[in-house]
């Protein structure tokens, strides 16, 4: 149920070209890179989505120049465009690559640097393509029935990993061939319905030789296996690893179908030896066992099967082999069922098949990590205290922190023969740039794009301050406070609590395209989010107490963040609002209920509003399994805080407008969660509004109707907070 996402609202610009141009270098309506004019200096809407974003980024081997993608979007057409930059370091210059229409991305650079790899859609699907460093000499290499989603090139350049999808029928059988027009499904199994989609096809990896002029199909490594990998629904090429010598690849997969499936995060890294065809598992000893039932997944006896280092029962992801061979790093963690359990860093030496955990003295999780140059020294990034930073540790395990500062950071590549770190770096202020760390330079950072800079200069960002605060039970909480731009304390304003979602995703320094907190400081509204119980980057104690217990501490940290802020003579105590997402959208239900005339308006977005009713229509059964611990129906269950609290129960308390708002192809959280709320509201005789998406999951990702959420969203704040 992890999420951070999207976007909000303002109308002020003279003119938003978006380059939606008809220049003839570029071809008619081209999506580019923004020329957008402002009347004021406040962050909108339209401004919001006018920003590039930097995808992909790959330095040459020389590191004179780096070619990357950046993907833009038009309002006015909703769609969006992906397109290819060249980047000359010794010429101080960018050079568009893409001159048409077409979406380019994944960019790879082989042949010594000379030649680029890369993913069009310019034959109607998304195939391979080659060009010269320089952009010139463009030629299709495959041309195959499917789409290509993703690709890895091997060390030697001779062979591809193609990701492409396959069809499934594992759990959706297959209509009558004369029924071909049916829109029916006949279904037989759990997982028929994933994050936004019916499960009909399933990504695999097929091997591919590639001479540098054209691609040929050799198999699928996963023949006749009903397996996804990557796994579904944000697994991509990360997954995935070449050896150095080229002739074996490790794969990451959860090879279970239906219930099974549903139930266990257990995850494993597999190898396949191209030369024998065979594949082993090495998260597993050879004779492991799995538990007989599923009820011993969701909470796993540690006694099972003798579970040790050497049998890994949690997600276990990602594998990176070293760069001389030698050992194969991924990231692993311990416990079945539970998806927000601490993310290691474990190594395997090849040789031994000894397993070493490298970061077990940094009590959070990793979120990228790198090999370095000497395949002894990793690097890493994880969040602690509200930032996401850079670390390295050694194989024994001694961590050290890299980067500082109010950002987060994520983890790109190796330059300048290891001796520097690409990485990508974003806050609350600002979206993703590319930046270079100086390993042998005291880590300085130096800025490699700049790509929106030319919209920042008009911009004013409220400022970001840092506090701690003090929870009911004695500790301390970090809660960042967001002032709208040209604050003045001598003036009161409308505050907003937010209500983090996941139930265990960090309020770090993160920049989003929907829940923006810099557009409602914009909107003159002080925005207060609370690190609250649960979070990562403040130990396993706090991470864990939210688990089984979604309205006991987490919730009162979250009043307790908003009254500290109502202390503050700036702060307009009658026009306080609560909005969020996810578990954020829960929190709001629920203290619709329990808020003792705190504020004056909510906003849930895809949140529970019956923990009865989402047990049995959510996809993914591990996560109420861990987080609301048991089935309602069962003895166990009907006894549980998880359903004798639930939202739901306490509408007869609800005396506050609210807004809800769901997207109809959210199969985490089904719409009828939303809807329900809505209802209920209009039958207490509450004021509300209901927002549907129905071509939207548990985000909004369409243009438009990312305008029309914002602007639905700050139009219901300001009704009732603005008066």
């Amino acid at each position: 149920m992890k999420i951070q996402t999207l976007f909000l609202s303002l109308s002020v610009m003279a003119t938003l070209a978006t380059s939606s141009c008809s220049d003839s270098s570029t071809g008619k309506d081209f999506i580019g890179k923004s020329t957008t004019t402002f009347e004021n200096d406040l962050l909108s809407p339209e401004a919001l989505w006018s920003l590039g974003r930097i995808g992909s980024y790959q330095m040459a081997p020389d590191n004179k120049m780096a070619i990357y993608n950046v993907t833009y979007y038009s309002v006015e057409q909703n769609k969006s465009h992906t397109i290819l930059y060249k980047q000359d370091f010794d010429k101080n210059d960018n050079k568009l690559l893409t001159k048409t229409n077409d979406n380019e991305r994944g960019p790879v650079f082989f042949n010594n640097g000379k030649k680029v790899l890369f993913l069009s859609n310019k034959s109607g699907s998304n195939q391979l393509w080659t060009m010269n460093a320089d952009g010139s000499g463009r030629k299709q290499v495959s041309d195959l029935n499917d789409d290509i989603s993703e690709f890895l090139l091997s060390p030697d350049e001779k062979q591809l990993i193609l990701i492409m999808e396959v069809e499934d029928t594992t759990n959706i059988q297959k209509n009558d061939e004369d029924l071909s027009l049916s829109s029916g499904m006949v279904i037989n199994n759990y997982m028929y319905k994933h994050w936004d989609q019916f499960v009909k096809t399933i990504p695999h990896p097929f091997l591919a030789e590639f001479d540098g002029k054209s691609v040929t199909v050799k198999k699928d490594i996963l023949e006749g296996e009903p397996y996804e990998c990557p796994m579904l629904p944000f697994g991509g090429a990360e997954q995935l690893a070449w050896s150095p010598d080229s002739k074996t690849i490790a794969y990451t997969c959860r090879k279970k179908t239906g219930v099974d499936y549903a139930t266990s995060t257990d995850s494993d890294i597999f190898l396949y030896n191209l030369e024998e065809g065979s594949t082993r598992n090495i998260c597993k000893p050879e004779g492991f066992v799995e538990p007989e039932t599923e009820a011993t997944r969701s909470k796993q006896d540690q006694s099972i099967n003798k579970q040790t280092e050497d049998c890994n029962m949690g997600y276990d992801q990602n594998p990176q082999y070293s760069p001389d061979g030698k050992y194969i790093a991924w990231q692993s963690m311990e416990r079945d069922g539970y998806e927000s359990d601490r993310t290691r860093l474990c190594v395997y030496e090849i040789a031994t098949g000894k397993k070493t955990y490298v970061t077990e003295s940094f009590e959070s999780g990793v979120d990228t990590y790198l090999w370095g140059d000497d395949s002894q020294t990793l690097y890493f990034t994880g969040v602690w205290h509200g930032t996401i930073m850079v670390y390295k540790t050694n194989q024994e395990g001694d961590v050290q922190k890299l980067t500082d500062g109010t950002y987060d950071y994520s983890l790109v590549s190796l330059a300048d023969e290891g001796q520097s770190l690409i990485v990508k770096r974003h806050s609350m202020s600002q979206a993703d740039e590319v930046y270079k760390v100086a390993l042998n330079d005291n880590n300085k950072v130096t800025q490699l794009t700049d790509e929106n800079g030319s919209i920042y200069s008009q911009l004013t960002m409220g400022n970001v301050e840092e506090r701690w605060i003090p929870t009911v039970d004695g500790k301390e909480m970090l809660t960042w406070v967001i002032y709208p731009p040209h604050f003045d304390s001598t003036k009161t304003y409308p505050t907003l609590l937010y209500c983090e979602g996941g139930p265990q995703s960090p309020v770090s320094q993160f920049w989003s395209y929907r829940w923006n907190f810099q557009i409602m400081a914009a909107h003159g509204y002080i925005v207060v989010a609370p690190n609250r119980r649960g979070l990562p980057g403040f130990g396993m104690e706090w991470l864990e107490e939210i688990s089984g217990d979604y309205t006991g501490l987490c919730m009162q940290d979250q009043l307790s963040a908003i009254d500290a802020l109502c202390k503050e003579p700036y702060v307009d105590k009658d026009r306080l609002g609560c909005v969020g997402a996810s578990f954020g959208g829960f929190s709001v239900y629920w203290l619709a209920g329990h808020h003792n005339k705190r504020f004056k308006c909510f906003i849930s977005h895809d949140g529970i509003f019956n923990t009865h009713q989402q047990y049995a229509e959510t996809e993914e059964m591990w996560f109420p399994n861990w987080d609301l611990g048991a089935a309602p129906w069962t003895a166990e269950g009907k006894a549980l805080k998880a359903y004798t609290d639930s939202p739901h129960l306490s509408v007869d308390k609800w005396d506050t407008p609210i807004l809800c708002i769901h997207g109809m192809k959210d199969y985490r959280i089904l719409h009828s969660q939303g809807q329900a709320a809505f209802d209920a509201a209009l039958l207490r005789g509450i004021d509300a509004q209901l927002l549907l998406f129905p071509d939207e999951n548990h985000w909004v990702l369409k243009p438009q109707n990312g305008v029309l959420w914002q602007r639905t969203f700050f139009r219901w704040l300001d009704k009732w907070l603005k008066k």
